[in-house]
């Protein structure tokens, strides 16, 4: 059996006495692309903060790359974030004052890689998302689903085994989104990293290898 990519078991987590999440478990394969949809307060956000290490359950576990996030103190998660984890969010945070290849090297920066070796790396990666005629450019030059593929870029670009994609295409038209969303799979899994999609959109969710829905803080 291929190991996965990311494993949840079991998780579980409360805010007094109110239960967000309870006995959640699912696995997503490398080169896998999976959708969690659910409505508003359904615990979506809180069960992506616990598989990104952000929050601690009260009982479960998750693995990624099969390190256990429950086994590392604080800074020992962040290292892991950045290292194995890469980050789509519905606001790109892409930074305006650098460029687009600036801002895709980010995350190669961060963990010291090398000048030579980071340009390649965010060329290439640009060229993957259809924006390698574009590295010099700065953002405000960039329409929204351009600023999408370069965020995408960005959780990529140094290889993590998990990438993490909250609402990404909540602020774009339905034409530009489903395009964004093709594309973000695709990435995903040539990459080979497991995927996952939390959105409330069916319509997203359809572009995923496979959906879970989560209801009142468990998965059905």
């Amino acid at each position: 059996m291929t190991p996965a990519g990311l494993e949840a078991e079991a998780l579980a987590r409360r805010y007094g006495d109110r239960w967000i999440l309870r006995e959640v478990s699912f696995a997503v394969a490398p080169g896998e692309f999976v959708a969690i949809i659910g409505e508003s307060g359904s615990g979506k956000s809180t069960l992506l903060n616990l598989i990104a290490g952000l929050e601690t359950p009260d009982s479960g576990t998750v693995r990624i790359g099969g390190t256990e996030l429950m086994a590392l103190d604080d800074d020992g998660r962040t290292l892991l974030r950045r290292v194995q984890i890469g980050f789509v969010f519905q606001s790109c945070h892409i930074l305006p004052h650098l460029t687009v290849a600036q801002n895709v090297e980010l995350p190669l920066v961060l963990l010291g890689v090398g000048a030579a070796e980071r340009r390649a790396r965010t060329a290439d990666m640009l060229r993957a998302v259809g924006l390698g005629d574009r590295l010099a450019s700065a953002p405000r030059e960039l329409s929204g689903g351009e600023l999408q593929r370069v965020a995408t870029a960005r959780a990529l670009v140094h290889r993590p085994a998990l990438v993490l994609a909250d609402e990404p295409t909540g602020n774009l038209d339905p034409d530009t989104a489903g395009t964004v969303l093709a594309l973000l799979g695709e990435q995903v899994r040539a990459a080979g990293a497991a995927g996952v999609l939390v959105t409330h959109s069916g319509l997203a969710a359809a572009r995923a290898d496979r959906v879970l829905e989560l209801d009142h803080g468990k998965l059905r």
